[in-house]
């Protein structure tokens, strides 16, 4: 297949090895990024395992207290201790930068420092559950915006790392592969060709020699018949 892809000539040879010291430096550095993506990938794993865990605990608890206090207060009475809330937040959104993968860094800011803030109520006719789903959704939202990065960022590393394999093995098993076949072809022709070319300046040597030793002769002869 290669020669009907390549022209045998030494400028083509010279650029083909060129290209394969490329290739070979960019196949080491692009399986390099690929194991170093795999040791982010993995750390974010484990910590996604271990937020998921944690939050899923902490709403758990939330729904449980919110359950009671939706037995104990009547539904007209929760809606209205809920309807109005005073705290806000504001999300930010930044991002990292890990190896070439933009990962989204998330942030918040409430409107009020003040912790009681939470509790948009009097607590004169609401219940303590309520109070305790309240204070259970608050300290977990830190968790959950965390698990959300951490989720975005293992489908971002996953995407790259899937790219980067591709890439690794594009040169690996195919580009690789076919120019050291491309080089060996033109070294096999230019070999070849070098023999020809030898046997060719070998005739015409002796061709040459030949004559040569015929003009010797022919001029004794005619020396002798003087």
């Amino acid at each position: 297949m290669a020669s009907t892809t390549v022209n045998p000539t030494r400028m083509e040879l010279t650029r083909l090895k060129g290209r394969l010291k490329t290739a070979t430096r960019g196949h080491k550095l692009l399986k390099d990024k690929r194991d170093e993506l795999m040791k982010q990938f993995l750390e974010v794993v484990r910590e996604n395992r271990v937020l998921r865990a944690r939050v899923e605990e902490a709403l758990i608890q939330a729904h449980a207290s919110f359950t009671v206090a939706s037995a104990i207060m009547s539904p007209e009475m929760l809606e209205q201790a809920l309807l109005y809330p005073k705290q806000s937040v504001e999300l930010h959104m930044d991002f990292d930068n890990v190896m070439s993968v933009e990962v989204p860094r998330y942030t918040f800011k409430t409107k009020s420092d003040n912790a009681a803030e939470i509790y948009p109520y009097g607590f004169a006719q609401t219940s303590g559950e309520l109070d305790d789903a309240l204070d259970n959704l608050a300290t977990v939202f830190q968790d959950m915006l965390r698990l959300a990065q951490v989720e975005k960022s293992m489908q971002l590393l996953a995407q790259e790392i899937e790219k980067t394999r591709r890439r690794v093995n594009a040169l690996e098993y195919v580009m690789i592969p076919d120019m050291k076949e491309k080089i060996r072809y033109i070294s096999m022709k230019l070999e070849e060709n070098e023999r020809g070319a030898n046997t060719r300046i070998m005739k015409v040597k002796d061709m040459i020699l030949k004559e040569a030793r015929e003009k010797e002769a022919a001029k004794k002869a005619a020396q002798a018949a003087v």
